[in-house]
């Protein structure tokens, strides 16, 4: 499934650089997360096995629940971007983190319909008596 593939290339790309080039990424944590730099890395840690348990069948599921879980976890880091970078006018733009606040919930639904957590809105499954 072409959609399954790009989410886990695009959380496979992002692990990727929180490993690599943390700087980026410790610079947007919130102060009242511990240890920037490790929390960084351990998040791009759960990107890469995130993106690859959803191509391992047996792991698929539970990649995609994590998934999105994980994106539930990390939106406070994106809200704090927003707000700081709009609030200092020295960071990205608004027609940046707007879009980026609304792809959030797409993302985390996107996560479970492409592992097969759900089937929403396109029943693709017979469940008991439906």
């Amino acid at each position: 499934m072409a959609a399954r593939w790009a989410l886990a290339a695009i959380f496979l790309a992002a692990g990727i650089l929180h490993v690599a080039v943390p700087a980026p990424f410790v610079g947007i944590v919130p102060g009242w997360v511990p240890a920037p730099r490790l929390t960084v890395f351990a998040t791009g840690i759960c990107e890469i096995a995130g993106a690859a348990g959803l191509m391992i069948p047996p792991l698929r599921r539970a990649a995609g629940i994590g998934l999105a879980l994980y994106a539930l976890c990390v939106w406070p880091a994106n809200v704090h971007h927003m707000i700081r970078d709009l609030s200092s006018g020295t960071g990205l733009p608004l027609w940046y983190h707007v879009p980026r606040q609304f792809a959030q919930p797409i993302i985390m639904w996107w996560a479970l319909w492409a592992s097969g957590a759900i089937d929403w809105p396109w029943r693709t499954r017979h469940r008991n008596g439906d």
